[in-house]
């Protein structure tokens, strides 16, 4: 069992950024492909972006690709998300997700999801 922590959310203004934060507990965490997604009020999850075990292999969201990184430091058990130029539309909760395969775009591939941290852009 794998239990997430996100930090590091917050209000930025529109153009900013934030580094968020999801902080794995117990010693299996090289073991699993990590994910981020986000859900705004009255809309579903999506995916933002997914790391491999290793760390090698990432994928985004079109909407961020160029402006978002994931990353992941296994010895440290914790998963990032960069986000630069933030605009208003991606207020939501962010939500990190591990699974025990491959990474996916799909929530449902999931097995595991942290609480959240709020990101609030404004205008």
């Amino acid at each position: 069992q794998v239990q997430l922590v996100e930090s590091g959310g917050g209000l930025v203004q529109d153009g900013g950024s934030l580094r968020l934060s999801c902080a794995a507990s117990g010693r299996t965490f090289s073991t699993y492909a990590m994910g981020w997604f986000r859900q705004a009020p009255g809309k579903e999850r999506e995916f933002v972006a997914a790391i491999s075990r290793s760390g090698g292999v990432t994928s985004y969201a079109d909407s961020v690709k160029g402006r978002f990184t994931i990353s992941r430091d296994n010895a440290k058990n914790t998963v990032y998300l960069q986000m630069h130029r933030l605009k208003p539309e991606e207020t939501s909760i962010y939500y990190c997700a591990a699974r025990s395969r491959g990474t996916s775009r799909n929530t449902n591939d999931y097995d595991y999801w942290g609480q959240g941290t709020q990101v609030t852009v404004s205008s």
